[in-house]
């Protein structure tokens, strides 16, 4: 793994514990000697996450759509910006660069973001581990919905295995670099086993 595309949150509400934690995420990322690939975005903690790799030593690339290329929404400073034509653009974009995947507290578009990528994973169109950094047990309740669609039949068991969580932007990112992918990914598919 060279390179982690984080998903995360723009707003400029959420709480300093939130913005710490994504300055640390970019500087754990940076101390691994890795790139990271990311929205783009100077708001947040799409900006705090960039900040902490950045001022850490580290490379990052921003992709971002025409529509946010604006003085008050991308980031400037960063290795390398991309400008695409649009959203589908930048997330095939991400996927294409990365070699892992990290999403962070956010909203609606970093759920999109996160199923997506794990739902490329369960049908085989990637094989790279994904995590979630649960800080402040942000992503507990999102925990517990995948469990009750895992105990209601809706998700495999190997699926489950198709992602990790911890609160410590460095335990995270380690698990990740020591992911294989679950076997019989393939069941889903054949329905046999």
């Amino acid at each position: 793994m060279q390179s982690i595309c984080v998903y995360c949150g723009s707003s400029d509400k959420p709480n300093s514990g939130y913005l710490n934690a994504a300055y640390e995420m970019g500087s754990a990322i940076a101390a691994q000697g890795l790139q990271l690939v990311y929205g783009a975005g100077v708001t947040g903690l799409m900006g705090a996450v960039a900040n902490g790799a950045l001022e850490n030593g580290g490379e990052v690339i921003g992709v971002l759509p025409e529509i946010f290329n604006t003085p008050t929404l991308a980031h400037f400073g960063l290795t390398r910006l991309e400008i695409v034509a649009d959203m589908h653009q930048r997330k095939a974009r991400l996927a294409e660069l990365a070699d892992g995947f990290i999403a962070l507290p956010g909203g609606y578009g970093t759920f999109e973001e996160l199923f997506e990528i794990l739902t490329w994973a369960q049908i085989g169109l990637h094989r790279k581990p994904v995590g979630l950094l649960n800080t402040s047990q942000y992503f507990d309740p999102l925990l517990s919905l995948v469990e009750k669609a895992q105990s209601e039949g809706f998700i495999y068991e190997e699926h489950r295995a198709l992602f990790t969580a911890s609160d410590n932007p460095g335990t995270l990112i380690k698990t990740m670099l020591a992911y294989q992918p679950p076997s019989s990914l393939d069941r889903w598919l054949t329905r046999h086993g």
